[in-house]
């Protein structure tokens, strides 16, 4: 089949790929742009895996700032060579990846990083809720599983699916990343700012220090 222009300016822009990558890509799905894509993501997911044992010790430190300087995030991204960590490709990685961070409040990067203490907690907390709702004994360890999957979804980082594109997890952007630029990637640590946290409001001091004085 013949794969125009057309075709791979198409695929590359929905996967980042290179050109020659994207057009070989084609080639081999005889066309077929779905195809074409999972082929790409197949191919990224091998790339990622051989580089991640790489040393990756150049990067950055990026910054987002939301909702009129009340949420704040610091992330470090590191990458390979100090050439890649001053592309734009890297650089808006790791923008996205902070305003991913401010939009979604992840409590971890990776599921390795969730201690055995709070994964027993989780554990019980959905075991208890599916034998009190009348679930068979028999399933109750699948529904668990189930219920533990969903919440290294939503609790870590990599695994949270884009807030800009929902159909892909953080994880995999990073990987396309890795795909694109060639080199290993990794998330290192962020630190989140909600402004206020943890602190009492006005209000809530004015209303105490009112009991107080009326008891």
């Amino acid at each position: 089949m013949n794969v125009t222009a057309q075709m791979v300016k198409e695929l590359r822009d929905r996967t980042g790929a290179g050109m020659m990558d994207c057009k070989k890509a084609l080639q081999e799905t005889e066309g077929e742009v779905d195809k074409a894509i999972d082929l790409l993501r197949t191919k990224g997911l091998a790339a990622a895996a051989k580089k991640a044992s790489r040393a990756a010790a150049e990067g950055l430190v990026a910054s987002y700032i939301h909702a009129g300087g009340k949420i704040g995030v610091l992330l470090e991204v590191n990458c390979e060579t100090d050439f890649v960590a001053r592309t734009d490709d890297f650089q808006s990685l790791a923008r996205d990846l902070a305003m991913h961070i401010a939009a979604s409040d992840p409590r971890f990067v990776r599921r390795e990083e969730v201690s055995d203490e709070i994964l027993a907690q989780e554990r019980d907390v959905y075991k208890g809720q599916a034998l009190e709702s009348g679930k068979p004994a028999e399933i109750i360890d699948r529904i668990v599983d189930g219920k533990m999957e969903k919440f290294y979804s939503e609790q870590v980082l990599l695994e949270q699916p884009f807030v800009k594109d929902p159909d892909k997890s953080v994880g995999e952007l990073v990987t396309e990343a890795v795909a694109k630029l060639g080199e290993n990637i990794q998330v290192r640590r962020y630190a989140r700012f909600n402004l206020g946290e943890g602190l009492a409001r006005r209000e809530d001091n004015f209303v105490a220090e009112v009991a107080e004085q009326l008891g």
